[in-house]
């Protein structure tokens, strides 16, 4: 059996691995250990403009944190 990865589903920007809205606490564990705090910073903002689209209902408030606050 394969592992999945804790990777974002589009359009509903949910881990394929666990359901929890990604990124999800092991994909965040995993985004710090493989990159600098900056790159980190850089792919979440990535992600969040690229979410925005499919997730258009979604108040900035909770996108900022659910995507980019626990990048500090």
């Amino acid at each position: 059996m394969a592992t999945v990865e804790h990777l974002a589903e589009r359009p509903t920007w949910d881990c394929l691995a666990c359901g929890k809205p990604w990124p999800c606490d092991p994909a965040r564990e995993r985004l710090l250990a493989e990159l600098s705090p900056v790159q980190v910073a850089v792919y979440a903002w990535a992600n969040l403009e690229e979410a925005a689209g499919d997730l258009a209902d979604m108040p900035i408030s909770e996108a900022f944190d659910r995507f980019l606050a626990w990048t500090r």
